[in-house]
């Protein structure tokens, strides 16, 4: 563990990832202390999700650190892993499962066994409001309570870290803000949390800090007042960009 980045709990340190000529990301440094939502944004194409697997342990970098509550994923992982939940874009479910079942065993995996198992179940069965579809097969849950139940393996192990992969992508209002109000009440609880979105009113409504990312470089890191300074976040968005396709 690296005690001068305890401070931090989500620190990327000069990340570059390189295919041979092709450069992926190319020195992105960013960090989220505790009780911070951080936004982060791009078009499609521009390293986020590259950025995403590097902080995840998932790939390893050609250059630089990623490290999550001290640990450095490329070296530490499973101490890393430990201290993190994760929710990619199509969330890791079995559909033959129900919410119940599938928990249960994410829980076993992690490790959670007995009355602590029993009482995390409980949990995030209370704070994903999963209580009603509890038994019921994860095949024929709606996209909401499907992305609930994601939430809910990321959560089980009560992590200090959160990051998630679009995760109001195609829910309607009211399901967004069922996850907006779970996401704002994990970082109130002294934690971080990274959110990768393509929805801009997620900045607006959620986060405390906007990273954003162009071509594998960091073109902005400041917070929504600022990115929203001189036309509005749309605006700056393009601006930043530079016309590439979302």
């Amino acid at each position: 563990m690296d005690s001068s980045a305890g401070q931090y709990l989500i620190l990327a340190d000069g990340l570059s990832k390189y295919y041979g000529e092709f450069t992926a990301i190319e020195k992105v440094s960013f960090k989220a202390g505790r009780g911070t939502i951080v936004a982060f944004l791009g078009p499609n194409g521009a390293g986020k999700t590259t950025t995403l697997r590097i902080l995840t342990g998932a790939l390893a970098p050609s250059a630089g650190r990623a490290l999550i509550a001290g640990h450095d994923m490329a070296l530490d992982r499973l101490e890393g892993s430990k201290r993190m939940g994760y929710l990619g874009e199509a969330g890791p479910l079995y559909p033959d499962m129900t919410p119940s079942s599938y928990l249960r065993y994410v829980a076993e995996i992690r490790h959670i066994t007995g009355a602590k198992r029993n009482e995390a179940l409980e949990r995030v069965a209370k704070e994903c409001q999963l209580e009603e579809v509890w038994s019921k097969s994860i095949r024929y849950l709606s996209k909401g309570f499907k992305q609930r139940v994601g939430l809910a393996q990321a959560l089980i192990h009560d992590p200090e870290v959160l990051i998630l992969d679009e995760p109001t992508s195609g829910l309607d209002p009211n399901q967004i803000q069922v996850v907006r109000e779970l996401i704002r009440a994990f970082a109130k609880r002294n934690k971080a949390v990274l959110l990768s979105t393509h929805i801009l009113q997620e900045v607006e409504a959620m986060a405390d800090h906007v990273l954003l990312i162009s071509e594998g470089r960091l073109r902005f890191d400041g917070s929504p007042t600022e990115l929203a300074a001189g036309g509005g976040i749309e605006a700056r968005f393009r601006e930043l960009t530079k016309g590439v396709a979302a």
